[in-house]
């Protein structure tokens, strides 16, 4: 039996806390008593990065934008491989979609589960954390909110807290000799809201991963005249589209010309800088406060989720993912199972032995196959300790690897790929318009026309 004035606190309500409310409801429905929740928005509806906002900069409060949501993205994956083990896409459409929605779709799906679940009055919207603080003496946590509509600041403690404020909200911005002579606009990739104004323009788009590779095809789709990327260490070495293109590192700006390590150089209209986020949590202490590039098994997190030094406190989101959705539900569950009591928290030794195990485990990872596995077997190794519905990650990791063949095989027409849910079994169909060609990013378009039976094929192998 819990004690009654058990209290826990969740930072954030996009997918992560999402996760969390959904898995302690689900605990609750289940007839366990549960502790009492209060979940920390500073957005003023949930979604973290699917909730779209046009704004960059700062919002109309003068907090920080969180979202780094684009206008016109579309999933980048297989919704195939994010898919929730216990809200299908099945469940919410009630009929097959195509395996890459755009962005309205999914933040469809996500409001549809949470929806469901009856717990956005455990939500305070517009209550931004400032500070949480840890008692030694009493083991509870102190955490100062300000109400950002009511312009009144509380102070309230909790038994547990956790932290879901995921980690692609604070740019990561590098120092580029002389790009304060460039006399275009350069911005982040985190206030990227979409490609129509960068039509005819010629792009040079620093960094070479996710965020380039989508951003600057995007850019591609809508009109840009020529957008070049520039990577630090290698090539994405995608078969680019004619007007789309690699250059090495820049080595220096001048003006509008931009010289590459490989001693060429180019003239530019706009940079943007597609160079990745930080690990950044203003309202924790450094003794709270994980501090880790983005990778797979963040250094200090038991389970990768846990902080070692501090059990009460937990992360979800916090590593490099392949998964996503999913992943954070199989964390959400066993978070939640370690405050109902039901998983027993190790000792600091014990902890220290499980985190040194995976950490090996992970140093060797040398490639992106092993790097889906380890993930998959991390998310296994969760679920097996909790009552989330187990589902197969082999075939997910089948799925995540024939992605990426689809991507070198063509990174234009991939979206138009089809997979099947491990979920359901029920195979995509075919979007009624090839990706290139769908200038409509709305849900109404993407949902008011269904293909026909000769439009679906056979799922990617």
């Amino acid at each position: 039996m819990l004690n009654k004035s058990n209290r826990v606190a969740i930072i954030g309500a996009g997918p992560s806390g999402m996760a969390a409310l959904r898995a302690f409801t689900a605990a609750q429905a289940a007839g366990t008593e549960i502790p009492e929740i209060v979940c920390y928005e500073k957005q003023d509806d949930w979604g973290g990065q699917w909730n779209y906002t046009w704004r960059t900069g700062t919002d109309g409060y003068g907090e920080p934008v969180h979202s780094s949501m684009y206008r016109n993205l579309w999933s980048n994956g297989p919704k195939e491989a994010l898919e929730f083990a216990e809200y299908t896409f099945d469940e919410h459409f009630k009929r097959p979609i195509s395996s890459y929605p755009p962005r309205a779709v999914l933040w469809d799906y996500i409001n549809g589960r949470a929806e469901q679940s009856d717990v956005k009055k455990l939500v305070r919207f517009a209550n931004v954390v400032r500070r949480v603080e840890f008692d030694d003496s009493t083991e509870q946590f102190t955490v100062t909110v300000d109400d950002l509509q009511n312009k009144t600041t509380q102070v309230e403690i909790f038994d547990q807290v956790i932290v879901s404020t995921g980690h692609f909200s604070f740019p990561n911005v590098p120092e580029i000799a002389g790009i304060e002579t460039f006399s275009g606009e350069v911005i982040h990739a985190h206030e990227f809201r979409g490609a129509e104004r960068f039509a005819g323009q010629r792009l040079l788009l620093i960094g070479g991963s996710y965020s380039a590779e989508d951003i600057g095809i995007q850019c591609h789709k809508m009109g840009a005249r020529q957008v070049t990327m520039s990577y630090r260490s290698q090539p994405q070495g995608f078969a680019w589209p004619a007007g789309v293109d690699e250059k090495p590192q820049v080595a220096a700006i001048d003006g509008r010309v931009a010289t590459f390590v490989d001693g060429t150089s180019r003239e530019f209209d706009a940079v943007i800088l597609c160079t990745g986020y930080l690990h950044h949590y203003p309202f924790l202490p450094s003794d709270l406060h994980l501090d880790s590039p983005n990778n797979l098994y963040p250094e200090g997190l038991y389970r990768g989720v846990t902080w070692h030094k501090n059990p009460r406190l937990h992360y979800l989101g916090a590593q490099d993912q392949w998964f996503t959705f999913n992943m954070f539900d199989a964390q959400a569950w066993f978070v939640r199972d370690l405050i109902l009591g039901r998983i027993a928290v190790p000792t600091e030794d014990e902890r220290a032995d499980h985190m040194a195990t995976w950490l090996e485990a992970y140093n060797r990872v040398d490639d992106d196959p092993a790097a889906v596995q380890f993930q998959a077997d991390y998310i296994r190794d969760l679920i097996e300790a909790t009552d989330y519905p187990m589902f197969d990650l082999d075939e997910v990791v089948r799925i995540f690897l024939a992605w990426k063949a689809d991507k070198k095989t063509n990174i234009v027409t991939y979206r138009d790929g089809v997979y099947t849910s491990v979920m359901t079994g029920t195979t995509s169909i075919v979007h009624h318009t090839p990706w290139l060609a769908e200038l409509d990013d709305s849900a109404e378009r993407y949902l008011s026309i269904q293909a026909t039976p000769s439009a679906v094929r056979a799922p990617v192998k």
